[in-house]
């Protein structure tokens, strides 16, 4: 059965029916913990009561810097609301570090920002060395993969769409609450990675639930595709794509086929304008929830609770 670590000002613990053991590691980077298992199982196996987890603040469990690697159109679902038709070729893109913030801090929308959206997403932590040139099979995602976070990929529509900029877009500070649980699992859970379970709501409204059975490029081939090009690290983050349900969808095929005609600038004017209307957007002031878990809660990566406001 998985286990789920907690990182805190104080250190890291392991969390069990509520309550959490301090484990005895001097650790203080995701990877330098990944590399003291034997704290950890230590910690996992003891018999001490531990301390309330609602008595402790949780800060994300992937440690930065590190690589922050994503998957775009990466469900079926999410690729239909995007209107895409056919085979999507498997693309990646990078977030910046920067962008990581707690499971309950909040969410920080730049004051040039109209039109902030929401990506639940699995991260996958890397627990070995990923070199250029690996081929991962399902049977090698343990010896690859050494746990399961919860993430937002938080994003900022009218930067990413006007100037085609993943990059920025995404990447603002507090643009990736990532936790509250690294779930470090044993071989036998990643089988269970198929009934995952994605969920997101926005002011108790749910706007996205879905299994891993809705991805398109499941984990093992993700990295082999990864490795043509990139080197992955112990404690590296690749966030694996988020289903339907995002404030953004495509427009009507009619409208697209018109506005193609438009000059880019008029293009975009006439998009956001009809976006300006769609209530999906975050707002100052909305809270954002999000869980992935197994209905028989044997992975659970708890709750995310992320307030949204306004910066400079």
């Amino acid at each position: 059965m998985s286990t789920n670590v907690l990182r805190t000002p104080d250190g890291w613990w392991v969390v069990r029916d509520g309550r959490a053991v301090r484990i005895d590691t001097k650790a203080v980077t995701t990877a330098e913990l990944l590399a003291d298992r034997d704290a950890v199982r230590e910690a996992a196996a003891s018999t001490e009561s531990g301390a309330p987890v609602t008595d402790l603040v949780a800060l994300p469990p992937v440690t930065t810097p590190c690589r922050v690697v994503a998957q775009m159109v990466n469900y079926r679902s999410h690729a239909k609301d995007s209107g895409f038709t056919g085979d999507i070729p498997p693309t990646f893109f990078r977030k910046a570090s920067g962008s990581v913030s707690g499971p309950h801090e909040t969410i920080v929308r730049p004051a040039h920002v109209e039109f902030l959206d929401y990506e639940v997403e699995l991260g996958l932590v890397m627990g070995a060395r990923l070199p250029v040139g690996t081929v991962v099979e399902e049977d090698d995602l343990p010896s690859y993969v050494a746990g399961l976070v919860l993430t937002n990929d938080v994003s900022a529509r009218d930067v990413q769409l006007t100037k085609t900029q993943f990059y920025e877009s995404k990447s603002y500070p507090t643009f990736t609450p990532t936790g509250p649980y690294l779930a470090l699992l044993e071989p036998e859970d990643f089988a269970r990675l198929i009934d995952l379970r994605l969920r997101l709501n926005v002011n108790g409204v749910p706007r996205q639930d879905r299994t891993l059975a809705d991805m398109i490029v499941r984990p093992a081939q993700a990295l082999t595709l990864l490795a043509r090009f990139q080197t992955l690290d112990p404690g590296d983050l690749l966030l694996t794509g988020t289903p339907g349900g995002t404030a953004l969808k495509a427009p009507p095929a009619p409208v697209a086929k018109i506005s193609a005609l438009l000059p880019p600038a008029l293009k975009w004017k006439a998009f956001f304008k009809g976006q300006a209307k769609n209530p999906r957007y975050l707002r100052d002031g909305d809270l954002v929830t999000a869980t992935i878990a197994t209905s028989d809660g044997r992975v659970d990566l708890g709750e995310q609770r992320n307030a949204v406001a306004g910066g400079r």
